[in-house]
């Protein structure tokens, strides 16, 4: 599963919002289910930043979010990110030079059932 939380980062609070978006990375980090994360900004927009997290599955990410050093660093962060959605599961994947590897939805049902 993956998680994209993008922000929108006026220049002059970069610095804050980067030591912020550390500690919240780190709080993730130390949770079971993480598979990986990264902090990263666009090159077409030094305000556009967004932090991506991978995990073991949607109920990994769920119980993250209620640890209590989430909770205290990371869900004020991620309270700023732009209102959008921002959790996305894996229907197809490949790795370099590999085949594309289709992947069943794990939603209980899709709307149109």
């Amino acid at each position: 599963m993956l998680v994209l939380n993008r922000f929108s980062v006026p220049p002059e609070t970069q610095d804050g919002f980067r030591e912020q978006a550390h500690a919240a990375l780190a709080a993730l980090a130390a949770t079971s289910g993480y598979r990986s994360g990264r902090l990263t900004r666009a090159l077409e927009d030094p305000a556009g930043w967004t932090l991506v997290t991978e995990w073991e599955s949607v109920g990994a990410y769920r119980r993250a979010l209620g640890a209590f050093d989430v909770k205290v660093h990371a869900t004020p962060l991620l309270a700023l990110s732009l209102d959008e959605p921002s959790a996305f599961e894996t229907l197809a994947s490949a790795e370099p030079g590999g085949e594309v590897v289709v992947t069943g939805s794990d939603r209980a049902a899709e709307p149109w059932r």
